[in-house]
């Protein structure tokens, strides 16, 4: 979704922030059930808050699961924005179409402005061909992001997306400390999204702003692993963006000293070991429309309220 430049009265934190979440509260660690998650998400679009939230993030399976409890809460009103969903996908595609066209002509149908409408596709890939192929079997109306490894193949495989005008996606995170890849992999992906200018989402992981240790579940005796912040990764594709090197990449993908980085009207200034880099309005704009588009997080409220406790909301 486009990013509307906020007014200069805004800061330039409202940017990077604008619909950024995309709410997945069905999956690790949250794993809600449907009714509650669609509650949640109602709640959030409706409060004070919810410029932050993208899409609602859906299995295939559970498609109609969420339709019964959506119904009664989805946009009725002419004019009203629909929800979006981003539905992720099964080693079974022509099956995952079937059901989203289904769903899609359901709510047009039952609802006269489409109160609910699925138009993003996530789907793992490990190969060049498995891109082309899905690509070719993929409707060009949805928005598809092939989530990669973040190994070696990297740069290889997002030039193949490039090839295909569709997106990227990376994982950064799980549930166990193994689950989350070094700061090289992924200053590695945002370096060949500008290479081959390819729009991406990233996921999991990134429920918090900045970099620290985090517990990995929500159980109490839960362990705990350093995980990377959303700003840490936005700010590092910034840096990238700009021309930056990769050393500072590295260094702002780890980088846990919120009193380092200052937002203003102007533009955010992250003062590293090696000097002052400020990161323009514009150039901000430009990392959400045509780098990362969103962030899917199980967890709206962390993200929200960490970073208004920073004062960056």
């Amino acid at each position: 979704m486009p990013v509307k430049l906020p007014p200069p009265t805004e800061r330039a934190s409202r940017i990077l922030l604008e619909g950024i979440v995309d709410y997945a509260g069905l999956f690790p660690p949250a794993s809600l059930d449907i009714p509650k998650a669609v509650r949640n998400f109602a709640h959030y679009r409706a409060g004070g808050s919810g410029w932050m939230l993208g899409r609602f993030i859906c299995p295939a399976s559970r498609l109609d699961a969420f339709s019964a409890s959506a119904d009664p809460l989805l946009p009725r009103d002419a004019g009203a924005i629909p929800w979006r969903l981003s539905v992720t996908g099964t080693s079974d595609v022509a099956a995952d179409l079937v059901a989203i066209a289904a769903f899609n002509e359901r709510h047009r149908v039952c609802f006269e402005e489409c109160g609910a409408k699925v138009d993003a596709y996530e789907v793992k890939v490990t190969s060049v061909q498995e891109i082309v192929a899905l690509h070719e079997q993929l409707p060009a109306s949805l928005a598809v992001y092939f989530e990669v490894p973040l190994d070696a193949t990297v740069d290889v495989l997002v030039q193949a997306i490039a090839s295909t005008g569709r997106r990227a996606k990376m994982r950064t995170g799980g549930t166990v400390a193994d689950a989350f890849p070094p700061a090289a992999a992924i200053m590695r992906f945002l370096r060949a999204l500008v290479t081959h200018d390819v729009v991406a989402k990233a996921t999991a992981g990134l429920h918090h702003p900045l970099c620290g240790a985090y517990r990995l579940t929500y159980e109490p005796d839960a362990a705990t692993a350093r995980m990377f912040g959303m700003l840490n990764v936005l700010l590092a594709a910034a840096v990238i963006a700009k021309g930056g090197s990769d050393e500072d990449a590295l260094l702002l993908l780890n980088e846990s000293n919120a009193a380092s980085i200052e937002f203003n009207d102007i533009h955010v200034a992250w003062h590293g070991p090696y000097g002052i880099i400020t990161i323009s309005r514009a150039l901000l704009q430009q990392v959400r429309e045509r780098m990362l588009v969103s962030i899917g997080s199980c967890s709206f409220t962390e993200p929200v309220d960490e970073n208004r406790a920073l004062g960056w909301i």
